[in-house]
């Protein structure tokens, strides 16, 4: 498969793993490099996991620590067989005159390797994200060479991701001296209420879109209107009586299993002090 064909989606434990390494670089190095591990299928590479690798950059030469970076992949192996050699990443926002050397050793541990630019000095106040693949120019017989050329990149969550980012995104805006160092996770009853109104604001935002595009306020957009028409499809068929028994019945349910944990938790906590309890 040709390499302008792929598209890349990035997880944000492999950015959040960047940042770090960026953070921890030593003093004197402007750039940090690393592998990217995932998977490759019908044109995708997921990107799930990534790791740094020490190197040095001088004017003509880039030495890197391959011996390391092959024990940290073998290690990982070892946890997560799934996730295999995909390309490399480097933080900045342009490609260097280093990168095609880096990118050569790249291209003999895997087919196609990416190359992923992290802008880890926020221009433009963002972090900017872009994807590579290296593509082979030249003419038969005569001189060869190679031109890095963008592909489509996007950030792409898990549903446990989805629930932490909620939760980092709750520290955002804080003053530091204001802000918290840690962040507990919500009760059940507490999320279902932020969801629901969320839900019930979203609802407000449709309604209000609809009433505009009736009223002629803002023009029709087909691509809306076919998601919201698959939007409505997917909503059962139900009256409010069996609705609202539905509802009812997974409270209960909820409630009883809160009871339960709470119970357990307090049988533990007694047992434990009977247990240090004298014997005399």
């Amino acid at each position: 498969m040709s390499g302008l064909n792929l598209t890349v989606r990035v997880h944000p434990v492999v950015l959040f793993q960047v940042v770090d390494a960026y953070e921890r670089r030593n003093a004197d190095s402007h750039r940090v490099i690393g592998t990217l591990l995932g998977s490759v299928d019908k044109g995708v590479v997921e990107v799930t996991n990534c790791f740094c690798v020490p190197h040095k950059e001088h004017d003509d030469q880039v030495e890197a620590e391959l011996s390391y970076a092959l024990d940290l992949y073998d290690l990982n192996r070892k946890v997560n067989p799934n996730e295999n050699v995909v390309g490399w990443w480097a933080t900045g926002n342009e490609v260097t005159n280093h990168s095609s050397v880096i990118h050569e050793y790249y291209a003999r541990e895997c087919n196609n390797p990416v190359h992923l630019t992290v802008d880890t000095s926020l221009q433009g106040g963002r972090m900017g994200l872009r994807a590579y693949v290296c593509i082979q120019l030249g003419v038969p017989g005569g001189k060869t060479g190679c031109m890095f050329t963008p592909i489509p990149v996007e950030v792409t969550c898990y549903e446990p991701e989805t629930f932490g980012l909620k939760l980092l995104q709750k520290t955002v805006g804080v003053a530091p001296p204001h802000r918290p160092k840690t962040v507990s996770p919500m009760l059940d009853l507490a999320q279902i209420s932020e969801a629901s109104n969320k839900l019930q604001g979203l609802l407000e935002l449709i309604l209000k879109y609809v009433e505009d595009v009736i009223a002629h306020k803002q023009p029709p957009d087909n691509a809306v209107g076919r998601q919201l028409l698959d939007l409505i499809n997917s909503v059962p068929h139900m009256s409010h009586e069996q609705f609202t028994q539905m509802f009812n019945a997974n409270v209960r349910d909820l409630l009883m299993v809160i009871t339960l944990s709470q119970l357990i938790k307090t049988q533990l906590q007694l047992n434990e002090k009977l247990t240090f309890l004298p014997t005399n």
